[in-house]
């Protein structure tokens, strides 16, 4: 008798999931340096420093530090950009592209500076808590983390450990109110990130890393950074303008990779610094040939005037 063959269940196999749409954005640096200094685009910056800081953040002027620095070689100027936020408190952007050894000096002092800038002749020391954003393109020797947070909250006791004096004082001699006074780090390293949503910055993250915004986002000021970064919306002058300054990215990039694989064969630092110096020359005449001025290289790279000239023997 012959056996009855059962017929086999057909399981349909399961789609991947959708990944949702995305749209190309502005890199956020160059919207920082050019598109967000009017207060149209605040509400850009107010997502951005909600979400970071978990609180409510309204912008409320912005300073372009090289424009109010009164020394050209000002060391300062490390610093992109420094917002006057709601409560008188200050929040100084910096975005670096290269790593250097006197990285964290630079952003110490440009806090540092910040906090003096405050301070007047003959006045009480009345300082307003600054929050220090770096936005770091290189790994910085991270392992993992691609979000860092640095504050000294509390001075502690060394014997009786359970003893805290606070950070902060009062805003006026006869006030009771104590306010927070001591910075606040955070450093952000975009390549490093993993783009696991863990929270609703990482939204913020996935713009810095890739320039780009998905549909599913729904992180404060992301809905505005669709339309105020819009790569399609820029006008035929921003557009070239934009070209250019990717131009310079892509050479910065370029610059660290070298910079970082002499490093590695010699060992030190001394390395390093030969591998950057070694690639700057290289590519500021690059960058030269195709037709970006002296003037925007010596900003792009922080050269002296005289030192691209002599590098491009003019």
């Amino acid at each position: 008798m012959p056996v009855k063959k059962t017929a086999k269940k057909t399981v349909p196999k399961k789609r991947p999931a959708k990944k949702p749409a995305e749209r190309e954005l502005v890199s956020f640096d160059f919207a920082v340096k050019y598109l967000l200094r009017d207060k149209r685009g605040y509400v850009v910056l107010n997502g951005f420093l909600s979400e970071l800081l978990g609180k409510k953040v309204e912008v409320k002027s912005l300073e372009n530090i090289e424009n109010i620095k009164e020394d050209k070689d000002d060391k300062t100027n490390r610093v992109d950009l420094r917002a006057r936020i709601n409560g008188g408190e200050i929040v100084l952007f910096e975005i670096q592209f290269i790593q250097e050894f006197d990285f964290l000096g630079r952003v110490l002092f440009g806090v540092s500076s910040a906090i003096v800038d405050q301070v007047k002749a003959g006045k009480f020391y009345n300082i307003q808590k600054i929050y220090s954003v770096i936005v770091a393109y290189s790994n910085l020797d991270a392992e993992r983390e691609y979000l860092f947070s640095g504050e000294m909250n509390n001075f502690h006791g060394i014997h009786y450990k359970d003893e805290l004096i606070p950070f902060s004082q009062t805003i006026a001699p006869n006030s009771k109110k104590m306010t927070d006074i001591h910075p606040e780090y955070y450093l952000i390293l975009p390549r490093m990130f993993d783009e696991k949503m863990r929270s609703r910055f990482d939204e913020w993250v996935y713009v810095l890393k890739k320039s780009a915004v998905r549909d599913d986002f729904k992180a404060a000021g992301i809905k505005e950074a669709k339309t105020k970064l819009d790569y399609l919306r820029m006008t035929p002058k921003q557009k070239k303008e934009y070209t250019r300054y990717m131009e310079l990215r892509r050479s910065a990039d370029s610059a660290i990779q070298t910079a970082e694989a002499k490093g590695e064969r010699k060992g030190i630092q001394k390395g390093i610094q030969k591998g950057w110096d070694e690639a700057r020359i290289k590519y500021v005449k690059n960058m030269y040939k195709t037709g970006i001025t002296v003037k925007q290289i010596v900003k792009a790279l922080e050269l002296s005037e005289t030192a691209a000239k002599q590098i491009l023997g003019l």
